[in-house]
């Protein structure tokens, strides 16, 4: 199979009929085999429904139902488990990414060897409580990663299927596959200029400020998680370390300054308590490294999110 496309579906039971036949009338016209799969994540209007009729009109078109909202990454997450594609797309139910997109995203996977390629929607018909924030974090995110993208956050990306069955994507970094990419050893990601449509039905589901700040954290984290979620002991372990001698070096000194001079008060000095702080302080430090460094040991491998029900055949 040519690509699989991975949409995931919150609230837009209006956009969906019209969405899979762009994508339909754009495969057929390139000559490329197809599925889609939609994955709805907790809709709570007819969404299921249309992904059920759609699905019975088109065995490629195949539906994954979430007990409740899990969030954008967890529908990313299992629409890539289930995906067979050689390339896998990925793009947003709301029609703002065009399907006419597809073909080059998929050219430029199997022909300039890309490993991901992320869309950058460099004229943006969102308003300015989206635009402002997702710049200011996206300059970040690019500084921080060092990798040269102007909107990690686009919806329509592309990738090789072997990249999506070696990421895990989950809590909210979404906004971050080409960093968890990057670290899992895919170095090629490349980055083309895409058409942004207005929003034709319902509202953004995403607000402003929150979801910069949610972004801002999640860099944070998995950044964290990137270099150090195997080996913890290498973050923490040095600054216990470096915390318990240097507590220790005060008591030494204390100590010193009490044998040269029987009459000094060892615990009326501020550096007593400063340095007893110091030593409990590394001594934590060294255990959270010790005790993360055997959960990351023993942790188990995916997240496992509830899945309903599934409808289409398994090709």
């Amino acid at each position: 199979m040519n690509i699989s496309i991975v949409i995931p579906v919150l609230d837009e039971e209006e956009s969906l009929p019209e969405l899979c036949s762009w994508i339909r009338r754009v495969m057929e016209e390139n000559h490329l085999s197809y599925e889609i799969i939609l994955v709805d994540d907790g809709s709570t209007d007819r969404s299921w429904e249309v992904i059920e009729s759609l699905s019975l009109e088109d065995p490629r078109i195949r539906g994954i139902k979430f007990q409740r909202n899990y969030g954008k990454s967890a529908a990313l997450n299992e629409g890539f488990v289930a995906a067979q594609g050689d390339v896998v797309i990925t793009m947003d139910a709301d029609m703002q990414d065009s399907p006419d997109e597809i073909p080059a995203l998929r050219r430029m996977i199997l022909e300039e060897n890309y490993d991901l390629v992320s869309g950058w929607k460099k004229v943006r018909h969102d308003p300015a409580s989206k635009t402002i924030p997702s710049r200011f974090f996206n300059w970040t995110a690019a500084k921080v990663t060092r990798i040269p993208l102007h909107d990690f956050n686009c919806g329509l990306k592309a990738y090789r299927n072997r990249v999506v069955k070696s990421i895990e994507v989950y809590g909210e970094m979404h906004r971050y596959v080409p960093v968890i990419a990057k670290w899992s050893g895919f170095r090629k990601i490349g980055e083309k200029v895409v058409q942004h449509r207005a929003r034709k039905y319902g509202s953004t589901k995403f607000g402003g400020l929150g979801r910069g700040m949610k972004g801002l954290l999640d860099l944070v984290s998995i950044m964290f998680v990137g270099k150090y979620g195997k080996r913890p002991m290498h973050f923490f372990g040095p600054l216990g370390v470096l915390s318990f001698f240097l507590g220790f070096g005060l008591f030494l000194y204390l100590g010193i300054s009490k044998l040269v001079n029987p009459q000094f008060a060892i615990t009326i000095h501020p550096s007593f308590y400063f340095g007893l702080t110091l030593m409990i302080i590394g001594s934590q430090l060294f255990l959270t490294g010790f005790i993360a460094e055997m959960i990351s040991r023993n942790a188990p491998g995916r997240n496992v999110y509830l899945v309903e029900k599934r409808i289409g055949a398994k090709p």
